[in-house]
């Protein structure tokens, strides 16, 4: 039986969450937690809104993984008075300890998942990927 390639994608999304999500819950992250500290170890601080821009979720959901990051001690907030998601978010030293145990997690994965590719095949996957992203978020006329 062919399957089509919504089904493929969604069965590899679906192994690497399995794989990965009892990683970021031994690091004490829950869902959609761990891409935040990893977006900010990799960028630096930035806002709320920018989180939310580049994931492509909801501002509201950023807004529920932060507090939670917060009260574990992975971030800190410099919040404006009037509105939290104008103020910037950063790592604190827990988070950037966290954030570098995740990278191992995923670099982890990385090697199991590509187990077998060639070098230019990884190359080549990692462009198919970026033009279906792409593809999927540009307007139609």
């Amino acid at each position: 039986m062919e399957q089509t390639f919504h089904l493929l994608l969604y069965r590899a999304f679906h192994a690497q969450r399995s794989f990965l999500r009892p990683k970021g819950a031994a690091l004490g992250l829950g869902t959609g937690q761990p891409k935040l500290i990893a977006y900010l170890d990799q960028h630096g601080c930035c806002s709320q809104k920018c989180l939310a821009d580049y994931f492509e979720i909801d501002p509201a959901a950023v807004c529920r993984m932060l507090d939670s990051l917060e009260k574990g001690g992975f971030i800190r907030r410099t919040a404006d008075r009037c509105d939290r998601r104008t103020g910037v978010v950063e790592l604190t030293d827990k988070g950037k300890a966290a954030a570098r145990s995740w990278e191992g997690c995923c670099d982890e994965l990385e090697q199991r998942m590509l187990e077998g590719f060639s070098a230019e095949e990884q190359k080549k996957f990692a462009e198919y990927l970026t033009r279906a992203h792409h593809n999927l978020r540009k307007p139609r006329e």
